[in-house]
Parts: C-alpha cells; sequence; structure tokens
C-alpha cells in the first residue's frame, strides 16, 4: 500500500512552501488565470511528493504488463488509471465521498455507453445488410431498366427521323403550293387578257358587219332609188335592236356561262346521294370503331393498371413468400430411393406431400423407438392405452399393421352378426389383443398399433380405424362406404354376362349411370379413374382389378375416387341443411326434421329418425324438448353415415361446409 508522507500529513505539491500565503477567492477545481513568475520557478524546484512518485511508478509498472494489442486493450488501459484512483479516494477522507460520487458516475454513465454500444452492434450489420440488399436491388433494377432504355432511345431516335421527314415533305408541299398559286396568277392573267382581247375584237366585227350592211344598203338605194330618209331611220332602229340584242346575248352568256345541262346534273345529283349514304354509312362504322378504340384503350389501361398490381403482388410475394420447395430431394433420403418416392408423390398436391414425408419421417423415427411412454390409468385415458410404466414397441410394418386390422374388423363383424348386437371398437380392440396375445403383450401391441395408425395417415385402413376408434368418426360410416363398394361391385359382376372380368366402356358407364343420386361430372369422375391404367385405345375395362388393394391396404383410383364422392356428397348434403337452418344458432328436433324434409323430400321416417337420433346422440325417438346448436349437430351428422335418399328438389351446389 501506500505510505503517507514524512510529517504525517499530506503533501500540497505542486503548491507552494508552507511559508507561502494562501490564494483568496479561488474556486474549486480550477487554476488561476494568472500566476507570478516567481511561484512558477518555486514550483519547478519543488521536489515531487514521495506519495505521487510511488502512485506515477504503479500506474507506469501496470501499463508497461498490459497488452495492447488486444481488442479490449482501452479498457485495459483504463483499469491501472481506476485503481490509482481509487486508492487516491481511499486516502483522502474529507473529500472520499465527493470523489466517489465523482467516479460512481462515470462508472455508471461509462456502463451505459457500453450498453448502448452493444445494443447498436446489431442495428449496425442490420443497417450493413440492409445497405447491401438495397445496393443489389438497386443494380437489379438498373439492370432491368437497361434494355427498356435502350429501347426508348432507339424509339426516340426513330421518332426524330420521321418527325425531320415530315418536315421536309411538308416544305416540298409549301414549295408545290407556292408554284401552284404562281401558275394560277398567270393563268387567271392570261384570261383576264383574253376576255379584254375577245371583246375588242367582238366590237371590231360588229362595226365591219354594219359598215358592209351601210354598203349593200347604199348600193340598194342607188340601184332601186328608195327613200334615204326612211332607209336611215330603219337603219338606225335595227342598230338599236341589234345593240339591245348583243347586250342580252352578252348577258345571257355571263350569267349562264356555268350552266350544265339537266341530264348531267341529274346524274351528279344521283352520284351525290350514293356518296353521302356511303358517307353515313362510313361515319356510323367510323363512330362505331372510334367507341370500340376507346373501349380498348379503357381496357388496355385497366389491363395496365392490372399488370402493374400483379406485377408489385409478385415482387412482394418473391420477395415476402417462402419458394416452392424442391420435392425430388426427398428421394435421397426417402428408403427406396426415387422410384419409391415417386409412387408416394405422384398426383399429390404440396400439402399432401407434407403429410407424405412426415409420415416417412414418423414411421421412421417410429422404428427407432423401442418403448412407449404409458399414458397412465385414468378414467380420461382410453381404455385400450390405460398402462403405468413404459411399454415395449414390437417395431411392425405397415403391411403386419393392416393384416392385423383387417383382422379386427373380420373378427367384430363376425362377433355382431351372431350376436346381433353392436359393440364398442375400443373395448372390442382391447379384448381382441388380449385373446390373441395375452394380457400381458396385450399393451404392447396397442401402443404400438395405436402409433402405427397416428402417424401413417395416408393409409386408408389406418386412417379410417383411427378416426374410429378415437371417436372422429361414427363406426357406420366405414360400413356405409364398404356396402357402397360392395353393391357397385355385385352390380358390374352382374352385367358381366360372360364372366371375364371385364366390361366395356359403355356398360361400365351404363352401370355408374343407374347410380339416380350422382352428378354428370361424378360419373365422369369414376369412368375417368376406372381408365387411368388403360391406353386411349384399349375399350375393355378389367372392374375386378378396379377393387383390388396392395399388401399395405392401399386401395386404386377408383375406389379412392368412390370414397371421396361419398365424403364429398355428404357434406353438400350437410350444407344444404345448413342453408335451410338459416340464422339458426339453436335447433331443436322438430325444425331439423322439417329442414332434412325439405331438402330431401322421399327421406323415410326410419332414416329419419336415425338422423335425429345422431345429431342429439339420444335413443328415444322424439327428442323435442331438447335444443342443441347448429354446428354441433352438424359436427354429429357429419361423423355419421349419413346420405340423400332422394333427388335434390332444386339445382346447383351450395356453399361449402365447414365441418371436417
Amino acid at each position: 500500500s501506500f505510505q503517507l508522507s514524512a510529517r504525517g500529513h499530506w503533501s500540497t505539491w505542486p503548491a507552494f512552501a508552507s511559508g507561502q500565503s494562501v490564494l483568496r477567492n479561488h474556486k474549486p477545481c480550477c487554476a488561476p488565470e494568472e500566476r507570478q513568475s516567481g511561484n512558477k520557478q518555486t514550483l519547478l524546484t519543488t521536489p515531487k511528493p514521495r506519495y505521487l512518485e510511488q502512485l506515477e511508478s504503479y500506474l507506469r509498472k501496470e501499463l508497461q504488463s498490459l497488452d495492447l494489442t488486444k481488442k479490449n486493450s482501452q479498457e485495459l488501459k483504463l483499469q491501472p488509471y481506476r485503481e490509482i484512483f481509487e486508492f487516491f479516494i481511499d486516502n483522502f477522507k474529507t473529500y472520499k465521498p465527493l470523489l466517489s460520487a465523482i467516479k460512481n458516475e462515470y462508472e455508471v454513465t461509462l456502463a451505459h455507453q457500453k450498453k448502448t454500444i452493444r445494443a447498436l452492434e446489431p442495428l449496425k450489420a442490420m443497417v450493413t445488410t440492409v445497405s447491401e440488399e438495397c445496393t443489389r436491388q438497386i443494380l437489379a433494377l438498373q439492370e432491368k431498366e437497361k434494355d427498356e432504355i435502350n429501347t426508348l432511345k432507339q424509339e426516340k431516335q426513330h421518332l426524330l427521323k420521321f418527325i425531320d421527314n415530315m418536315k421536309e415533305e411538308k416544305n416540298s408541299l409549301q414549295t408545290q403550293v407556292e408554284h401552284l398559286q404562281t401558275s394560277v396568277a398567270e393563268e387567271y392573267a392570261r384570261y383576264l387578257n383574253e376576255y379584254g382581247a375577245r371583246k375588242v375584237l367582238l366590237a371590231k366585227l360588229n362595226d365591219m358587219h354594219n359598215e358592209r350592211l351601210e354598203m349593200t344598203r347604199h348600193q340598194v338605194q342607188d340601184v332601186k332609188g328608195e327613200d334615204v330618209v326612211k332607209l336611215t331611220l330603219a337603219l338606225k332602229i335595227a342598230r338599236q335592236d341589234l345593240t339591245k340584242a348583243q347586250v342580252k346575248l352578252n348577258t345571257t352568256i355571263a350569267d349562264y356561262g356555268d350552266v350544265v345541262p339537266r341530264r348531267d346534273f341529274e346524274s351528279l345529283e344521283k352520284k351525290y346521294s350514293d356518296l353521302l349514304q356511303e358517307m353515313k354509312t362510313l361515319q356510323k362504322d367510323f363512330d362505331q370503331l372510334h367507341k370500340e378504340y376507346e373501349a380498348l384503350l379503357e381496357i388496355h389501361r385497366e389491363t395496365a393498371e392490372e399488370r402493374d398490381n400483379f406485377c408489385a403482388e409478385l415482387q412482394r410475394v418473391q420477395h415476402n413468400c417462402t419458394p416452392r420447395p424442391n420435392w425430388a430431394k426427398c428421394s435421397e433420403v426417402i428408403p427406396g430411393g426415387a422410384d419409391r418416392w415417386g409412387c408416394l408423390a405422384e398426383g399429390k398436391t404440396s400439402d399432401q406431400l407434407v403429410g407424405v414425408l412426415l409420415e416417412e419421417i414418423g414411421t421412421g423415427a417410429l422404428r427407432e423407438i423401442n418403448v412407449f411412454p404409458g399414458w397412465g390409468k385414468g378414467d380420461q385415458v382410453p381404455v385400450y392405452l390405460r398402462h403405468e410404466g413404459e411399454v415395449k414397441n414390437k417395431k411392425l410394418t405397415k403391411k403386419d399393421v393392416v393384416n392385423i386390422l383387417k383382422d379386427v374388423w373380420r373378427e367384430k363383424i363376425a362377433l355382431e352378426q351372431q350376436t346381433g348386437k353392436r359393440s364398442s371398437l375400443p373395448e372390442f380392440f382391447l379384448s381382441y389383443l388380449q385373446k390373441k396375445y395375452g394380457d400381458a403383450a396385450a399393451m404392447e401391441w396397442s401402443y404400438t398399433l395405436y402409433e402405427n395408425m397416428r402417424l401413417c395417415r395416408s393409409n386408408h385402413v389406418l386412417s379410417s380405424f383411427y378416426d374410429i376408434l378415437t371417436g372422429k368418426v361414427g363406426e357406420e360410416q366405414y360400413h356405409g362406404q364398404n356396402q357402397l363398394i360392395s353393391s357397385l361391385q355385385k352390380e358390374l359382376a352382374a352385367r358381366d354376362s360372360s364372366n371375364s372380368g371385364s366390361l366395356t366402356s359403355k356398360q361400365f358407364r351404363q352401370e355408374a349411370d343407374s347410380f339416380p343420386l350422382k352428378r354428370k361430372e361424378s360419373i365422369q369422375e369414376l369412368v375417368d379413374a376406372s381408365r387411368c391404367k388403360l391406353d386411349s385405345t384399349e375399350d375393355l375395362i378389367d372392374y375386378i382389378s378396379l377393387f383390388k388393394e396392395d399388401e399395405e391396404g392401399n386401395a386404386e383410383p377408383f375406389v379412392a375416387k368412390l370414397r371421396t364422392q361419398y365424403v364429398r356428397e355428404k357434406q353438400e348434403y350437410l350444407s344444404q341443411l345448413k342453408n335451410k337452418l338459416g340464422d339458426l344458432t339453436e335447433v331443436n328436433a322438430d325444425d331439423l326434421k322439417t329442414a332434412f324434409c325439405t331438402i330431401d323430400p322421399d327421406i323415410d321416417d326410419q332414416t329419419l329418425d336415425t338422423y335425429i337420433g345422431l345429431a342429439y346422440q339420444v335413443q328415444r325417438e322424439q327428442p323435442d324438448q331438447e335444443v342443441v346448436p347448429v354446428e354441433t349437430a352438424l359436427e354429429r351428422l357429419l361423423a355419421g353415415d349419413v346420405r340423400r335418399v332422394g333427388p335434390s328438389p332444386r339445382e346447383g351446389s351450395t356453399a361449402g361446409f365447414e365441418g371436417e
């Protein structure tokens, strides 16, 4: 530790000697602006206190021992100064609170600044990333618009050349117009000259004619010796008449010089009327074309707006949405390779492919599990899963699971036919496993079968058994579908008179048309599904192969389409029922019966009571006082075997049903 001065008190260096007078009116923490030269000399000659030298020596040693090449060298360099300051504060007892407060405030400020810097570091990286992304987008937009700008520049040059050509043509036409105006002016001046010369010539001819007549009269008078006065008067009157006739002739020529004959006038008038009619027709066509042009301009404008909106939406979708996955990569990790993945993915949507992939992942993980945790023995646990502790995984294949479940259905149907009573599937499932594998191993088989059914949703045998076992779907729906498929198989076999196992496309369509409640679109779907594995030239359909299943219980497309149509028709039927109930939130039995009879007039009383019992889940025939929510009733009907009995009283499909 550092020591005090030899005299037991703090040295005041670099203050002046002990005999020096104390400065008056000196503010704390501020050095005076002016000092005397004598005091400065004394300050330089006074030695440093021992404690100050120890502090400086300690500081130099600590700084020399630091590695300033590290990233946090500034923080390491600050630490010796912090320790020196703490020593300083500890030895200054009087000023320790003030100095400690100053030090703490600096420490708090430094911590706050460090926290602020740490908080801003991710923002700095984000700003850098956003800046790079914006730069890439700007470069992409510039590259994208570069071709368009070049095209517009070329079009601009072409238009400028076209404008120059038009200007040259205009100047040429202007020159021709000026030349024609000059020619017209010259022709008009020549016409005026000709007109004046003609009038002069006519006057000379008239004078010469008058002179000749006068000479003739003189000769006749000389020969006959007539009265000169009388002839003079007659000549004067004749001249007057001639002048009047000449004036009238000139007036007539001037007035009717441009008049055409009536025949030409009528011909021109007819031609004018034809041209006028043609012009009106062309005007109408022009008006129609103008309207169409305006309509096309409006359509073009709207199309351009839609195109811009679609482009903006496409850019937004490309920026925000997840790109479509490359499903072919799944073949590298799926057992069986590309061939098996091709079979699994054939004809499936992206959502269905996700289910297939999850199923493969789940079944793969299931094979690696050795034990299952027990669910316990509580009342909420299904009877076939009530077990404490771990349960061994039997690691069954899908083929084994399908065979066991089919055997369960056979045993259950045989027992019900023998006893005449419908048994619960969960209880029968447990009793079947206990009977076949013993009480000790029954839970192992039950848990293994349950997990396989839960994961393999694409397999109809497993998914239907799981839905019925967990109560999502009624057992009647399973038997109803099987009865429908069996009845159709029998009908096709009955139509096959030669027992060849094949039917022509015409016979198959006739048999499909025998379904009175199926629409033409549904029948066409069945026909297309029956011919999916045939060539376009083949006409015979092997109807027996349409009902076969592979070793894992997967049905042919024809049977799968039948099941899909069964579910779709039931949803449409219940959708009509929902629309008939209208805005009701709760419904009683009478209203539900009325709605069923309205949408299905051919429904019989027994079927109607069965449907009402499904909706209200009661055994009595007239649940008149019970009221249930409409959605609950529709969900219960959707889980059961509900089908249309007669044709629909109206055409057209209804709105979708929010059921499954």
